[in-house]
């Protein structure tokens, strides 16, 4: 049995609208945009072993703090593949630390669910490189 909605234009394009939405809030260091995607009890994961930020005020609190350290930012993503209410994406973010001036790019992808047309759950998976290196994790 296909499931139709996994192949749905709308659904393809509802992620879409949302990848694109949170792509232009990071790279703006606008977290309020960034924050429009998810739904107020939505669940952030940065990482597979990464805190789980449950609602908005936390996930807000995830957001803000990396806008303090990132400017100049840069985002774009692969294509979406969609399955009922989940979708997943690769991306790459490129930006500058505020306090070093280094480059960082940073490359995952993103596994979301989603209810009403908003993002329930987003899992962030990522590595990061600066000056062709590997660094750690952290911000």
């Amino acid at each position: 049995m296909t499931d139709t909605a996994s192949s749905s234009p709308d659904r393809a394009a509802m992620a879409r609208r949302l990848v694109d939405t949170f792509g232009r809030g990071w790279a703006r260091q606008d977290a309020e945009l960034l924050l429009s995607v998810f739904s107020a009890a939505a669940v952030f994961r940065e990482g597979p072993f990464g805190k789980a930020h449950e609602g908005l005020a936390a996930i807000r609190g995830y957001w803000a703090d990396i806008s303090y350290h990132q400017s100049e930012g840069t985002f774009s993503s692969g294509e979406i593949f969609t399955a009922g209410p989940w979708f997943s994406v690769e991306f790459k973010s490129v930006f500058r630390r505020r306090r070093t001036g280094e480059w960082v790019d940073v490359r995952g992808a993103l596994f979301c669910e989603t209810a009403d047309e908003k993002i329930s759950e987003m899992r962030m998976y990522w590595h990061r490189w600066t000056r062709g290196r590997e660094v750690n994790n952290s911000v």
